[in-house]
Formats: C-alpha cells, sequence, structure tokens
C-alpha cells in the first residue's frame, strides 16, 4: 500500500494511500467528532459533525469519508469547522425531543455526549424555531421500541440491517423534512420479516431504538409475596455486565452478578449454563439419529430465537433441519415450573420466571404460542443486560464491592460447554465435545475457529469426518444456506447465531460496543470454560441427576414433551 504525507493540527502524519482524514486524525490522538459514521459499517457521510477545514483552500470536508491527499494540511480546530459542527449540532436538536432525563439512552448517548462536549445549551436551540416531527412511536411489538422522533437519520440502523444482517427490515422513506426511517408499509416491526436480534438498537446513537423494557413488571412480582420469582443469567453476562459499572471488557463477575440478584429480591437464583448443558445432551443426541439415518441433514442448531425467526421467513423449506431442541432459556423456565416446582414443593401457578438475557430476541421467544409445555407460559419477563444493570442502580448497589455468591444448589452446577455458548462457535464446540466422546471415548481437542464471519471445520469421530460451518451474523448465514441450496456445500452441522460474536455481541448488551470489547467478552467467558472442573455437558453431575429423577434419558418421551418444539413458516413482508 502506497503512502502519503499531511498534516493534521500542524502534525505530520504518514499514513496509507486509502485511509480517510478521519482516521488519518486517529493517528495522530484526534477523535473527531461524528455521528452516523461506525466502524462496522460502509461509510455515510451523511450528519456532517465531522467536518474539518482543508487550509490550502478553507474547504469544509466531511472527514469519514473525505480521502486523504499528498501534501494537505487539515485542521479539525478552525474556528470554521468547529462553528459548522456547533451549527449542524443544534439543527439535529431543533427537531429532537427534549426528555433526556426519561430517555433509556440518557447517559449513553452519542448526541448527548457531543451537546455536552460542544457546551450547548437549551437557550442556543430555542433560537432556532420551526415545525417538529410528531410521529407515532411503534412499541406494540414484545422485543424492540422504535421512536422516530428520536431519530437523527444517520442510517446506521438501516445499514446495520442491510449489510451485517442482511435482513433490510429498515429504509429511508420520504424527503427533506419529512425524511424518516421506517419499516415496509409503515408497519410495525412485529409484523415484518424484523429477527427481533437489536443490532439496530446497538448501532443507533440516540434513543430512537431501544428494547422492550420490562423492569416494572418484574419489580411488580417480586414485591408479591405470594409469587415465587426464579430467575436465570445467561451465560455472556456474567464476562458483560462488569462494563455497565466502570469494569473493563470482559471481567468475569460471576459471584457478583449472583450478589446482586439476590439482593434486588429473587427467590432462586440460577445459571442458564445449567440448561445449556441439557440443550447439549438433547441436539446432541438428535444429531447423533439425524447422522445414522442420514435424515434432515445437515442439523441446524436452533437456541438463537433471532436466527430462527429469521429462518421462519427467509427459509421455511429449511425448517425441518432445525434442531427441535428448545432453547436453554426456555428449557431452564420449563424445568422452573415443573421439575423445580416439584422439587420445592411449590404450585406453578404462583411461580415467575425472569431471564437476563444479552439479547432482545429472547423477549420475542418467550411469547411464541409453542412456549407453554409446562403447562404454564414458560419464561414470564426476559431482561437484557442494560435492564439489570437499570435494577442495581436504583437500589444504589456498589456492584463492583459486593460479595461474591454462588448460584442455588438445586440447577447449580454448570459446565464449560455451557459457558462457551455465550460466543459464536460455542455450541458446535460444546455438543461435538459430546459427542464425541459419547461416540469414541476420545477427547475433542479445542477447535481452532475465528468468531468473525464464517467458518468451517472437519472433525473426525470414529470413522465418521464430520463438516461443521459456523455462521457469525444473519448475512453470513445466508450465505452458507445459499451454498448448501445449491450443493456447493455439504455440512453435517451448521450453527447459526443472529449476532456478531454470538451473544457477547448482542442486542441487549452494554453499549456502546465494537470489536475489541466483543473480543474481550469472548475471552472472558474462554478463560471461564478453561477452568472449569468440569467441561464436558454430560458429566455435569446435576444433568445426570435430573436424567435419572424426572425426564429418563435424552429424547425419551417426557423430554421431547418438555424439553422439544416446532417452527412455522412466516410471510416475508
Amino acid at each position: 500500500m502506497s503512502k502519503v504525507k499531511l498534516k493534521i493540527d500542524g502534525s505530520p502524519v504518514e499514513v496509507d494511500s486509502d485511509m480517510t482524514i478521519l482516521d488519518a486524525a486517529k493517528e495522530v490522538g484526534i477523535d473527531v467528532p461524528k455521528l452516523c459514521y461506525h466502524p462496522d459499517l460502509t461509510l455515510h457521510g451523511a450528519c456532517r459533525v465531522c467536518v474539518v477545514e482543508n487550509e490550502d483552500n478553507g474547504q469544509l470536508l466531511a472527514s469519514c469519508v473525505a480521502p486523504v491527499e499528498d501534501g494537505m494540511e487539515i485542521s479539525t480546530r478552525s474556528m470554521k469547522a468547529r462553528q459548522a459542527r456547533r451549527r449542524n449540532v443544534k439543527l439535529l436538536l431543533a427537531n429532537h425531543p427534549n426528555d433526556c432525563l426519561g430517555c433509556d439512552r440518557n447517559g449513553s448517548c452519542e448526541l448527548q455526549d457531543l451537546v455536552y462536549s460542544m457546551g450547548i445549551g437549551s437557550h442556543d436551540v430555542d433560537e432556532l424555531e420551526g415545525e417538529r416531527r410528531d410521529l407515532p412511536i411503534d412499541d406494540v411489538g414484545p422485543s424492540l421500541r422504535r421512536d422516530p422522533n428520536k431519530c437523527i437519520l444517520c442510517g446506521r440502523c438501516v445499514r446495520e440491517c442491510e449489510e451485517v444482517q442482511g435482513v433490510s427490515a429498515l429504509q429511508f422513506s420520504e424527503r427533506g423534512f419529512d425524511s424518516i426511517v421506517t419499516t415496509a408499509f409503515d408497519l410495525p416491526q412485529s409484523e415484518i420479516n424484523c429477527a427481533n436480534c437489536g443490532q439496530c438498537a446497538t448501532v443507533c446513537p440516540v434513543g430512537a431504538i431501544t428494547e422492550k423494557i420490562e423492569i416494572k413488571d418484574v419489580w411488580e412480582a417480586i414485591e408479591n409475596d405470594d409469587i415465587h420469582v426464579v430467575v436465570q443469567t445467561a451465560p455472556s453476562i456474567q464476562a458483560t455486565i462488569g462494563e455497565e459499572f466502570g469494569m473493563e471488557p470482559g471481567s468475569v463477575v460471576t459471584g457478583k452478578l449472583v450478589s446482586a440478584l439476590r439482593h434486588i429480591g429473587f427467590d432462586g437464583v440460577y445459571s442458564t449454563e445449567f440448561t445449556a448443558d441439557l440443550t447439549i445432551l438433547e441436539e446432541g443426541n438428535e444429531f447423533l439419529r439425524r447422522l445414522e439415518g442420514d435424515k434432515n441433514l445437515p442439523h441446524i442448531t436452533s437456541c438463537c430465537p433471532g436466527w430462527v425467526k429469521f429462518a421462519e421467513h427467509n427459509y421455511p423449506e429449511l425448517l425441518p433441519h432445525l434442531s427441535t431442541a428448545k432453547s436453554p432459556q426456555q428449557m431452564f423456565s420449563t424445568l422452573a415450573k415443573t421439575y423445580y416446582a416439584n422439587e420445592k414443593g411449590l404450585d406453578p401457578a404462583k411461580i415467575y420466571t425472569v431471564a437476563i438475557m444479552p439479547c432482545t430476541a429472547k423477549k420475542f421467544e418467550k411469547e411464541r404460542d409453542e412456549m407453554r409445555s409446562s403447562g404454564y407460559k414458560d419464561t414470564d419477563a426476559v431482561l437484557t443486560t442494560r435492564e439489570l444493570a437499570r435494577m442495581i442502580r436504583e437500589l444504589g448497589l456498589r456492584f463492583d464491592l459486593l460479595d461474591d455468591q454462588d448460584y442455588d444448589e438445586l440447577m447449580g452446577d454448570v459446565s464449560g460447554a455451557g459457558t462457551i455458548f455465550g460466543t459464536t462457535g460455542g455450541v458446535t464446540e460444546a455438543a461435538i465435545r459430546t459427542v464425541k466422546e459419547e461416540l469414541t471415548g476420545e477427547e475433542l481437542e479445542r477447535l481452532d475457529l475465528d468468531f468473525r464471519g464464517t467458518n468451517e471445520a472437519t472433525v473426525e469421530i470414529g470413522d465418521k469426518k464430520i463438516n461443521v460451518a459456523i455462521a457469525n451474523g444473519l448475512a453470513k448465514a445466508s450465505e452458507i444456506l445459499k451454498a448448501v441450496k445449491n450443493g456447493e456445500k455439504d455440512y453435517h452441522f451448521i450453527e447459526i447465531m443472529a449476532c456478531p460474536h454470538g451473544c457477547v455481541g448482542g442486542g441487549g448488551q452494554p453499549l456502546p460496543v465494537d470489536e475489541q470489547k466483543k473480543d474481550a467478552r469472548a475471552r472472558g467467558l474462554g478463560s471461564i470454560d478453561e477452568t472449569s472442573s468440569i467441561r464436558k455437558s454430560h458429566k455435569n453431575p446435576k444433568i445426570i441427576k435430573l436424567y435419572n429423577e424426572f425426564l429418563g434419558e435424552p429424547l425419551s418421551g417426557e423430554a421431547h414433551h418438555l424439553l422439544h418444539t416446532n417452527y412455522k413458516e412466516r410471510p416475508k413482508n
């Protein structure tokens, strides 16, 4: 790559010729303000908050899209550039609701940060009189809340949904002042082919797209003395929630998480890793049956509800290939109202199940009609990592100073295999660990997989060579599935996670998020797995006890009734 030399605020810098001015500024320690720019998305240049001045001709350039040129002299701090940025931010505020105190993104809003850093006050905005938008809020679905009045038209959500996820559920409509980001035919998000993954919310710089908040419902259940409230925490939460309290990404805070949940008032505190182990036993044996009968191959994982809904809309012909095993969330909730209720002598009608999840699609999953095999609604509430952090703050808990506590005993043993469910590739590795040892008695060496994009591996199990594929994000999933349908690839096992990096990059995780944070979170989960005394799902003594005393064996009639489900074709709007 050829190099160019330029000056930025008087500092000489030599950079690759294909870089933008924004990237070059980073090389000399300058973080130019920006809103529409996102490192994982194509360049857009819409907000003009990143303008800098070309000192050679006085021209203002959008630094996120303007390429570097040899001999350039750029000023990021000139009066002309700073005034232009302030003017553009003030114009955004002139058509933006002034309700920061009640906004879900208060404290993590990029527009709010810019306003503060630029010293813009309410008096600066009051002088800009004009029409304001008053558009209906879309909050009828269970997963996401979309407030178009807060939208700044940066286009991040549109690009994320199209480029990274391949769903294209959001689009620009109208022109000029009437421009909006909306869905096809302005339908509610619950009525289109949205996967509910929440990746749009992770890239939204403001509060235009957020998760559907369920905190009030959970508090009401906890405060009701007649209700027994059981909570489960997804594997990834223990390596992500610390970020909400100033800890480094990937910090493992399992004990403090458990302590916080008990302070909040939950009656039973458990980890979803337990039923991740159970999922492996059910799905692993299901895969073996399919492999031996050469039926419904490739076997495709189904523990990610965003992927399942995407498949129902876009690949209905492949639904017979999806595992019928419920997700770990739904398995746990089913057991809470059957096995747990029996063991504790509780009326299942008075058990309220809460799941702490990294994922907004889990809110949709709990509402599926199929998720009532316990005789009741299996999961009553789903809180994202961010929602749980709000509850912890509401109580004034100093998270970093909480003592470390253990999960409750009944379903408290977990394996490292269950932990790595939280990263892309983890389900495959956990499943193959069990399948290979069950068939041959040999242990699986760690799969060497890069968590970005699409991955392939071949694993020898006895005299069989098992071809596995792992998709990271829904656009990558489509690449794999099209190759399978066209006969270009021959896989036996496919793992699909809707969110890049899997659950550590989920739509309900702490914000802001970037590749480095997701990598650190994945490493945190990997460290738990590596130091676990139990690293294989089928070695979990509490899982063995569960089968011996309640379920019988994997894929038994009782297991199939309680732990398996089905899927249905949905329209592609």
